[in-house]
């Protein structure tokens, strides 16, 4: 072998480890634990988009055409296998996606580009999303057909798009600027839905031991309830959405087996009315009381699951709550009665208790499951309520599913 040739193949092999360690080094691999589980998933380098120094329509539009031109379908396709295989909500999903772009792009680093990734992953999820630029911000919008409270919106083309990170702007007024263009992909239409009909499944571990007690009758009633911080990790910016939507948010399978079979156990042979009534009691003195400006500084409906992790709770999270065990122990038609400054459910019984409440011709009889200055009892209102108009915001009959 010639001295020259000798010396390029030295060169090529000094060279060649850099250059394929420079191009690893480009490209990433997301991995993290999400409920029971782990996400892996890699992002070839061509898939990296440089952060920019000014966020534009340009950069969006000619970072959307490179990327679409790329292999990003294996992402898409790890995201979607996780979705099915965990049976996961939009909202959960978009937990999914909100923490994958965070591994491609770190949000401290350059929110426009990791709120770009959570744009490209959500449309090419399908979902009809939009970006949008005003005022400085790049504000993240998703087309919903559901009634949603808390958060700013936009109409677009006949369409109401919500808006996903209201909350990194510190709540600031995002209509004082309104936009003049909403990005989107044409074939991205579905809507996404805040429902929240299945918790998803966690690690054993992940749960703690909550005691509690009450006393129903002169009997002191103990529990030992598993209850998960992480939980309120999934609810840290949900929206506030209709009672329905609400109401109807399960708890997880760890906390369900540790409190709803004991509960069962100590109604069993109460009969009906007697066992709402220890619910009743149960979700009224179980639980510390503070309203949630004092609680949380803000209106915060919490899950039912939250609720009983939480130190406090105030008549929302009761009433959901209340409704929840009610449903899963009886099954019974149920309303939820709402007044200026309170929430309370009434139950319908076989013969109502005290003064009915009629609604669509039925009589259901008022269950109050927060503490009030009254020791009430089924069928009795509190004093000050009794001369307040209420509107009934949720009508559940077991019997119209």
């Amino acid at each position: 072998m010639s001295t020259m040739l000798k010396f390029f193949v030295s060169l090529f092999i000094l060279l060649a480890p850099a250059t394929i360690a420079s191009a690893q080094h480009k490209g990433r691999k997301v991995s993290f634990e999400l409920y029971n589980d782990t996400f892996n998933v890699y992002v070839d380098s061509t898939l990296i988009v440089s952060p920019p120094k000014t966020i534009t329509e340009s950069f969006i539009h000619s970072s959307y055409q490179k990327l679409a031109q790329e292999n990003y379908a294996s992402i898409i396709d790890s995201l979607r296998s996780y979705k099915q295989k965990h049976q996961l909500n939009d909202w959960l999903y978009y937990q999914l996606i909100r923490i994958t772009a965070e591994g491609i792009a770190p949000k401290k680093e350059n929110y426009a580009l990791y709120t770009f990734y959570k744009w490209f992953l959500m449309v090419k999820s399908g979902y009809d999303a939009r970006l949008t630029l005003a005022a400085n911000r790049i504000i993240f919008y998703v087309y919903n057909k559901e009634d949603i409270s808390d958060i700013p919106f936009i109409v677009f083309k006949g369409k109401k798009y919500m808006c996903l990170n209201y909350h990194d702007y510190n709540h600031a007024n995002l209509n004082d600027d309104p936009p003049t263009d909403m990005i989107g992909i044409p074939e991205a239409t579905l809507a996404f839905s805040y429902k929240v009909t299945r918790m998803p499944d966690f690690k054993p571990t992940d749960y703690e031991d909550k005691k509690m007690e009450f006393s129903y009758k002169h009997r002191v009633y103990h529990f030992n309830v598993k209850v998960n911080p992480k939980v309120d990790a999934i609810f840290t910016n949900y929206p506030g959405v209709d009672f329905e939507s609400y109401f109807n948010i399960p708890l997880t399978k760890q906390t369900y087996s540790s409190l709803i079979p004991l509960l069962k156990k100590n109604v069993l042979g109460m009969g009906e009315k007697k066992g709402v009534d220890y619910l009743m009691k149960f979700t009224r003195y179980a639980f510390l009381y503070e309203n949630d400006e004092e609680n949380f500084g803000k209106e915060k409906r919490l899950s039912p699951e939250e609720t009983l992790f939480s130190k406090y709770s105030d008549c929302d999270d009761r009433v959901a709550l209340f409704f929840y065990l009610v449903k899963e122990i009886y099954n019974l038609p149920m309303i939820a009665m709402l007044y200026p400054t309170h929430i309370t459910m009434a139950v319908q019984f076989e013969k109502p208790v005290g003064k009915p409440i009629m609604y669509d011709g039925k009589a259901y009889s008022l269950c109050e499951p927060t503490p009030q200055s009254e020791d009430l009892g089924i069928g009795q209102m509190s004093a000050k309520l009794k001369s307040s108009s209420y509107q009934v915001v949720y009508s559940y009959d077991p019997k119209k599913l």
